[in-house]
């Protein structure tokens, strides 16, 4: 049985994160009663998948939801918003960089619902783990986002937007930007014949460390205790300007903070 307040959901997007979450709210007792997306094919393919009917106009949304789930771009939320009715439900969005105060002025109720992990559509995962990130504008809607935020995971955190900014532009570091080292990795790998997946057991091991010790504590490597002659043999295999660039200057970083 579902306690939460808001029990009456409308999906205002249809991508990765709107997917992921409209399948775990369902799973938890929540009524998702509509999805919007800009395009038909989008709209009906996450409306199939929770069974519910979806539309492409915003001035045909649903007005009996308890709560309406912006899960949108960064750019196009503020134009979206804009177009949108109040019909007196809580307006939330989902965004890690965008600021509570966005939807001021076009609705009396509302707040953020950040579920900060990396989501794709097709993939599962244990959504328990996921640390859920809530604020709003008045203290009932605060407790009832804790509430729903509270039915998917056992870490759910009010933050204000504020610190919300400096966790998104970390989150950026720690998985944006080492997925995109990955990419490097296995890229270099594969131009020399050797399949990339023998990196796995060395990233394993990385990620596990942090779980046990400070990243800064776990650094290894020729630029921690700065290498110079592995340094200028990994330079010289870089046929790449903007890969040597980029190696310079995280191995100049990683020695100047472990040289402080």
């Amino acid at each position: 049985m579902n306690e939460c307040s808001l029990k009456k959901i409308v999906l205002i997007g249809a991508g990765n994160l709107a997917t992921r979450l409209g399948i775990e709210l369902q799973k938890r007792g929540c009524e998702i009663i509509q999805v919007y997306s800009r395009t038909g094919q989008s709209a009906q393919m996450l409306a199939d998948i929770l069974h519910v009917p979806y539309t492409t106009d915003l001035s045909q949304l649903n007005e009996d939801a308890d709560l309406y789930v912006f899960s949108l771009k960064d750019n196009v939320l503020p134009e979206v918003i804009s177009k949108v009715r109040y019909t007196g439900g809580l307006w939330v969005h989902t965004a890690g960089s965008v600021d509570i105060e966005v939807f001021n002025g076009y609705t009396p109720r509302y707040g953020v619902f950040y579920p900060l992990q990396s989501f794709s559509k097709s993939r599962v995962f244990d959504f328990s783990k996921v640390a859920i990130f809530t604020e709003a504008n008045s203290e009932t809607d605060a407790s009832a986002l804790i509430q729903l935020g509270s039915l998917l995971s056992s870490r759910v955190v009010p933050m204000s937007s504020e610190k919300r900014r400096y966790l998104h532009l970390s989150a950026v570091f720690a998985c944006n930007f080492t997925n995109h080292l990955y990419t490097i990795a296995f890229k270099l790998l594969e131009e020399h014949g050797i399949d990339g997946t023998v990196l796995l057991p060395l990233t394993e091991e990385t990620e596990a460390k942090i779980h046990e010790m400070h990243p800064y504590d776990a650094q290894t490597g020729p630029a921690v205790r700065f290498d110079t002659n592995v340094i200028a043999k990994h330079l010289e295999l870089l046929n790449d300007p903007e890969l040597q660039s980029v190696y310079e200057l995280i191995s100049n970083h990683i020695h100047k903070t472990h040289t402080k």
